[in-house]
């Protein structure tokens, strides 16, 4: 089932987004060669508690960290630890926390000091997918336009769209109805609302779709060890235009 937010949920929603969209602003000005995704992850969580934010990823399932942090030919879900970035790395790092009851989610993939030719269009085309899904959530547009654009941008660079994994609804809980593919036909599922409230998040990889868990069972990895970026906004639905959440 779908839960549309009243306009008083979605001020609490976007509470909860603010301090996820800041604590990448933190990390931007910290992330570069050295450092290690176990710091990255505790500058997170140290920020999002001194905040009043719960993480949201912590204990989910299992999950041992606050932050996703996901390098080179990981997709999505590598757990942080020793790993030590390297010039050219790129590196996606997904935050969710909860602030007041409500989830705000937002990943962003970003370079590790000079990356090469194929990792900066990897991550442009990407960023400009996200918002090609985003320019689609509005009301009266099918849930499948906001996928059918990401995929026909993402495929025109050559590049392509991971289909194991998609966006989501959000709210009171992290995953809430509707599931949102990054692929596929226009046209197709449910009508959006105003009140719907979507985790928009294409995830692109520069070779093959196809992926693989590694034997953590959490970090996925390009099939061909190609590289992959993933960025990812909450946003609400709203007439003529999306409201993104998770902006500054």
């Amino acid at each position: 089932m779908i839960v549309l937010k009243s306009e008083a949920e979605i001020a609490l929603l976007r509470q909860a987004c603010r301090v996820v969209a800041q604590a990448h602003d933190m990390l931007r000005e910290r992330l570069r060669p050295g450092v290690t995704t176990g710091q990255i992850d505790a500058w997170v969580e140290e920020f999002l508690l001194r905040h009043g934010a719960r993480p949201a990823f912590k204990g989910y399932r299992g999950y041992p960290a606050t932050s996703c942090t996901s390098v080179n030919d990981e997709v999505v879900h590598g757990i942080p630890g020793e790993r030590v970035l390297q010039e050219g790395d790129i590196i996606a790092v997904d935050i969710g926390a909860f602030v007041d009851g409500f989830c705000g989610d937002m990943a962003w993939t970003y370079p590790i000091g000079a990356v090469s030719e194929l990792a900066q269009k990897l991550l442009r085309v990407t960023e400009e997918a996200l918002y090609k899904g985003i320019e689609q959530a509005i009301v009266g547009r099918r849930l499948s336009d906001i996928g059918h654009a990401i995929q026909q941008h993402v495929e025109e660079a050559g590049f392509s769209v991971v289909r194991d994994f998609v966006g989501h609804g959000i709210g009171r809980a992290m995953h809430e109805e509707p599931q949102i593919p990054n692929y596929g036909p226009p046209g197709r599922g449910v009508r959006l609302k105003e009140g719907m409230t979507l985790a928009i998040e294409p995830m692109v990889n520069a070779g093959d779709w196809r992926v693989r868990v590694l034997e953590d069972n959490w970090t996925v990895v390009t099939a061909d060890g190609s590289l992959s970026a993933h960025f990812e906004h909450t946003v609400a639905v709203r007439p003529g235009q999306a409201e993104i959440l998770t902006l500054l």
